[in-house]
């Protein structure tokens, strides 16, 4: 179940069952971090949420990538007509950063697409308490959103690498 390894070979999930396994693991692995996001949200200094929400998205999506064998490490670990298979369905599903390095610059980008979800944060700050459990509210909300996406994502890019046989033999992966 989950990544297939060996000390020769790393693999993406072999079936659609160990697909949905590392998928629901993943799920958890965001809402754990959505909540310490929104509590961070909460802490009535601006500023450190944001801050904190770029290192914890960061590390998240690295966590993620890894889990469903698709970090940049993994993917270049494959045969390249594989890797093409990966990064191909990668751009079709939407993911921007799966198979990538995770930068600051990603993140803030990232970010700043839910800019709208900043401000209100932001700006919610200025209320007392209300204000604290609104940002929280929105924190937690915009996180796992942002993370469940990945999570889709990436499995939808484990899955078409298991339908080209990536998964199902070893001999299909380059050696580690």
């Amino acid at each position: 179940m989950g990544l297939k390894t060996n000390t020769n070979w790393t693999l993406v999930p072999g079936t659609t069952r160990d697909i949905d396994a590392v998928r629901e693991r993943c799920r958890k692995l965001v809402r754990r971090r959505a909540m310490v996001s929104a509590g961070v949200a909460a802490v009535p200094i601006p500023g450190l949420d944001v801050v904190s929400d770029m290192r914890l998205f960061a590390q998240l999506i690295d966590d993620i990538n890894h889990e469903f064998g698709l970090s940049d490490e993994q993917i270049e670990k494959l045969q390249p007509k594989f890797r093409l298979i990966a990064y191909e369905a990668a751009i079709g599903v939407g993911g921007m950063l799966i198979g990538k390095v995770v930068t600051r610059e990603v993140v803030t980008q990232l970010l700043r697409r839910s800019g709208m979800k900043v401000v209100a944060r932001q700006a919610g700050k200025m209320v007392p308490l209300a204000g604290q459990l609104a940002a929280a509210g929105i924190g937690f909300f915009a996180f796992r959103q942002i993370g469940y996406q990945h999570v889709e994502a990436c499995a939808k890019v484990a899955a078409k690498l298991v339908t080209a046989g990536v998964a199902h033999d070893g001999a299909l992966a380059r050696p580690a």
